[in-house]
């Protein structure tokens, strides 16, 4: 199974996902999963819904891990049909208000926590693509101007937005926070040990701890900032194209829950790309530890 998932090219995250449900499957009947039945199976994905109340695309990604290893694996496609997928209610996530984005990049935290939230905000990019940048892939060349997002989700390149106002940011922040240059040269490495990128809930934390500083009750991670470019730019009259593009969405199906979520109407002027540039100015808090050595600029 992990042979088959690395010839199609599955993301490391997609391969552990799936390896443990057949792994949690096995042990839950006792016996190796290849003699598994349909019955067996159906039984285990009620059990997941009624006893672990699981989230309906949480048993989704169940089905969808023992189909490969019955289908692609095991080659017994006629089962397919009897490996049920139901269908995920589609909620609409809370999405800020430029007000409160901008209180809750103005929350106190870290240089650090700061320019990585902002940096969110403004390009619209994934956590992991996030915590993935480094340097050299922020492109100030005045005639490019832009973030190379490399290896994204289904393992593709693409590119986003990078404003004056953002790499005014980045730039300070290189200036007064980075270390030593490691190898690597992340651009938010992780804290113990700077020759590796900065992980996911490390970031995760950044933004509950904003949000909770702010006194925002609305629900929902960092992803949120995410879903927060893409819907300020839809009201700010960029076509849906070009969020999808920015996104990275493959299918532009994906990107249009986003008109369901926008308020109609509403425009920011011409420079509608430039998020950054009209969030309601509010002070930025820091926090009352000292600022790190300086470095060289980020070029």
């Amino acid at each position: 199974m992990i042979d088959a998932m690395v010839l199609r090219g599955f993301r490391p995250r997609t391969q552990e996902s799936y390896l443990r449900v057949v792994a949690q499957m096995a042990r839950h009947y006792r016996r190796t999963p290849e003699l598994i039945t349909d019955q067996e199976v159906q039984a285990y994905l009620l059990h997941l819904v009624r006893e672990r109340h699981l989230a309906r695309s949480s048993v989704n990604q169940a089905s969808s891990a023992v189909r490969f290893l019955v289908c692609e694996v095991l080659g017994q496609n006629e089962r397919r049909q009897r490996i049920p997928m139901g269908h995920a209610p589609q909620r609409l996530p809370d999405v800020l208000s430029r007000a409160e984005v901008a209180a809750v990049l103005a929350a106190p935290m870290s240089m650090k926590a700061r320019t990585l939230l902002m940096t969110a905000y403004a390009s619209g990019l994934r956590v992991s693509e996030l915590c993935q940048l480094r340097g050299c892939d922020i492109d100030s060349s005045p005639d490019r101007m832009c973030i190379h997002v490399i290896a994204g989700k289904g393992g593709h390149d693409r590119y986003s937005l990078l404003s004056p106002e953002l790499l005014e940011q980045l730039r300070l922040y290189w200036r007064q926070c980075r270390r030593t240059a490691q190898a690597e040269d992340w651009l938010f490495p992780a804290r113990l040990n700077p020759s590796q990128h900065l992980d996911t809930r490390s970031a995760g934390r950044y933004f509950y701890a904003a949000r909770n500083a702010a006194g925002i009750a609305k629900v929902g991670g960092i992803h949120t900032l995410r879903h927060c470019f893409a819907t300020h730019l839809l009201e700010a009259g960029v076509d849906l194209n070009s969020i999808s593009q920015l996104l990275g969405h493959a299918k532009l199906s994906t990107t249009s829950r986003y008109l369901r979520m926008a308020r109609p109407g509403h425009s920011v002027g011409d420079s509608a790309l430039a998020l950054l540039a009209h969030l309601p100015k509010v002070e930025p808090k820091a926090p009352s530890s000292p600022p790190t050595p300086p470095r060289p600029p980020l070029h």
